[in-house]
């Protein structure tokens, strides 16, 4: 008997082989019905039994080696993809998944031999039953990741809502400290306390910012006219009192009043500079230009460092992606940082319709930011509409 014929005259007993050994799989299994340990197990089977008995070009089969079997235009998920979906939600790991894969293949397989004794010439069956269970794994770990993915930015959009009302109520208590005049070990506890909670908001902004963009939701800006020779000035102004060893140049040219969000280019700002100052030579200024014209303002954070490769560029607006510092590691990693701060300062761009470049040489190193005039008007509306 042909392999894909015995799958589906056999399919209680395989059935009942992936039910037990999936009831196997705790703590997750331990309050599954009957109906859940199988899942879309027959649905599973019902495609591969199908997919041995189609006609398969050599490209088909190297593909679906690769786990990029063609998918049928416009098709709803596969089963595969839905089991995945349903063992995630069930609370299974993926390697509990893959491993129902595994024992299904050895199920399949030893009830197939020592029911049909298949002779030789079955064996392109076999390969064929091989090809479509990894395919079926190949589908099943992707939207298992997927399912994962999703679920843990959900967690990481509702901790950092949470955190913010006692992170604020900290930081309230601390000014309040400060203000009492209760001596001097009492006023330093509070700037101790004051400084950690500003930094600890610092990274939860980054945090929940890096969640939007995950979520597909975008960096949240709520634009005004604005005068960015302004913005600019008092955020470099804040720069300098934190890194006072360091020198900052700042030129305006042109009108670069618009239509922004002054509090996230400041942000935006204070991200590209303090990246030059950790990744900069330390006896180098870091020079801020800005210039506006009929269509544009440009903005770029210049500074002289250690030449950034190309492999390195394609990745370095990636979240969580880090540089060689010429600072110590010591002070590299006390910064506490996610790695978050170019890959935010490209979503505050595009948030506004823009965008950012990099160039490094050996004279220097330059990001640049353009910014459309019209970018946020347009973004805007076109998220007033959703």
């Amino acid at each position: 008997m042909r392999l894909a014929d015995f799958i589906l005259s056999d399919m209680e007993g395989i059935l009942e082989d992936w039910q037990t050994f999936a009831a196997t799989q705790l703590p997750a299994a331990a309050s599954m019905s009957s109906l859940a340990l199988r899942d879309h197990a027959q649905q599973i089977l019902e495609a591969v039994a199908k997919d041995i008995v189609q006609p398969q070009t050599q490209v088909e089969q190297a593909q679906k080696s690769k786990g990029r079997a063609l998918q049928v235009v416009d098709a709803a998920e596969t089963a595969a993809q839905a089991h995945a979906v349903m063992r995630a939600q069930s609370g299974f790991d993926i390697r509990q998944m893959t491993a129902e894969y595994r024992a299904l293949r050895t199920s399949v397989l030893c009830r197939w031999v020592d029911t049909c004794e298949p002779a030789s010439t079955d064996l392109q069956d076999m390969i064929r039953f091989n090809e479509a269970i990894d395919q079926a794994i190949a589908e099943s770990v992707a939207s298992f990741s997927t399912q994962v993915e999703q679920s843990r930015n959900f967690f990481l959009g509702m901790l950092g809502h949470d955190m913010r009302s006692p992170l604020s109520a900290i930081l309230l208590s601390a000014n309040y400290l400060a203000k009492l005049n209760a001596g001097e070990r009492v006023s330093e506890a509070a700037k101790r306390i004051t400084n950690s909670g500003s930094r600890m908001q610092a990274l939860l902004d980054d945090l929940i910012d890096f969640n939007r963009t995950k979520l597909g939701l975008g960096i949240k800006i709520a634009p005004a006219e604005v005068d960015l020779g302004q913005v600019f000035a008092d955020g470099l102004h804040q720069l300098r009192v934190a890194y006072p060893s360091c020198e900052f140049q700042f030129t305006v040219e042109g009108d670069v009043r618009g239509v922004w969000d002054a509090n996230r280019f400041h942000q935006l700002l204070d991200n590209l500079v303090v990246n030059a100052i950790k990744y900069g030579f330390p006896e180098s200024p870091v020079r801020v230009t800005l210039a506006g014209n009929d269509q544009d303002v440009v903005l770029a954070v210049r500074n002289r460092g250690p030449v950034i490769e190309p492999a390195l560029r394609m990745h370095i607006f990636d979240p969580l992606s880090r540089g060689t510092s010429p600072l110590s590691d010591q002070d590299h990693e006390s910064d506490g940082s996610f790695g978050l701060g170019l890959f935010i300062a490209r979503e505050i761009a595009i948030a506004h319709g823009g965008d950012i470049d990099l160039e490094s040489g050996e004279s220097e190193t330059a990001f640049t930011v353009r910014l459309p005039r019209t970018g946020a008007h347009h973004r805007q509306n076109l998220m007033d509409r959703v």
